[in-house]
């Protein structure tokens, strides 16, 4: 899923043209911050509150913050619009003088000279938001998922701590050499999927900064039997780690350092 942030004077208007001009190309969800309606009798009765309708639904309750929200959109939209939320750390599109936390996809100096099919262009040049969820969601649409039994995932996360008394760690910042890095798992995923028995090999690392307790990085295997999807899982992180030129600096407390070893 690809997201763009909208922030600035007159962000709803370009969020909901944004919106539709996505949706020339795919699935898109929109995301706005919004006032809660706390009179809602629903609310009073259960932790959680899920109205269905024939062709929507509402849900109350069991709050969500942005990231939880954007996870939850992944396995099954091509776009996701979030609209006022500046310190997302998100590509953003910047109107007049907002100063958004995350990267400036685009910047105008108002709503009306922005240049939607500009933002759709750029949009094709950012890395796609990915989850464990989206990834096994694309796994199971393999044309060879009615011949699989076993979809087996890896997920790495970002450790506060090894030891007891080491300093915290706050984040994690990858770089990656971008062709060199894609052909490289490139190659890796078509080498696995060549074995007898594995039909879909998915690999995703993320970059930039990825804070204490967030995932970094996902494996995911289809496969015919629960051998075969276990071994390549692990050959996959294995491979990734040894031969992805992926490079980690680490924020703790007290110090920043980058980590010669590989991811």
């Amino acid at each position: 899923m690809q997201i763009v942030g909208v922030c600035g004077p007159g962000a709803d208007r370009v969020g909901d043209r944004l919106a539709a001009r996505l949706g020339d190309a795919g699935r898109v969800a929109t995301v706005e911050r919004g006032a809660v309606d706390a009179t809602d009798a629903s609310a009073e009765t259960a932790s959680t509150a899920v109205e269905l309708r024939a062709d929507q639904w509402r849900a109350r309750g069991g709050r969500r913050d942005l990231p939880q929200v954007l996870d939850d959109l992944a396995p099954d939209h091509d776009y996701a619009v979030v609209v006022g939320f500046p310190g997302a750390r998100v590509p953003q599109v910047a109107l007049g003088d907002a100063d958004p936390a995350g990267e400036v996809l685009v910047d105008a100096t108002d709503a009306d000279a922005l240049d939607l099919d500009g933002v759709r262009d750029a949009l094709d040049d950012v890395e796609p938001y990915e989850t464990l969820e989206s990834l096994v969601e694309r796994a199971k649409s393999s044309p060879d998922a009615d011949r699989s039994g076993a979809i087996a995932t890896f997920t790495g996360r970002v450790r506060a701590k090894d030891g007891p008394d080491d300093d915290p760690t706050e984040y994690l910042e990858f770089q990656k050499y971008e062709s060199v890095a894609d052909e490289r798992m490139a190659a890796i995923r078509e080498e696995l999927e060549a074995r007898d028995g594995v039909f879909e090999v998915l690999l995703h690392h993320r970059t930039g900064v990825v804070e204490a307790g967030e995932d970094i990085v996902f494996v995911v295997v289809l496969a015919g039997h629960r051998e075969e999807a276990f071994r390549t899982v692990e050959d996959g992180i294995d491979r990734l780690k040894a031969e992805v030129p992926l490079f980690k600096k680490e924020v703790t407390t007290d110090e920043e350092f980058w980590v010669h070893k590989r991811s």
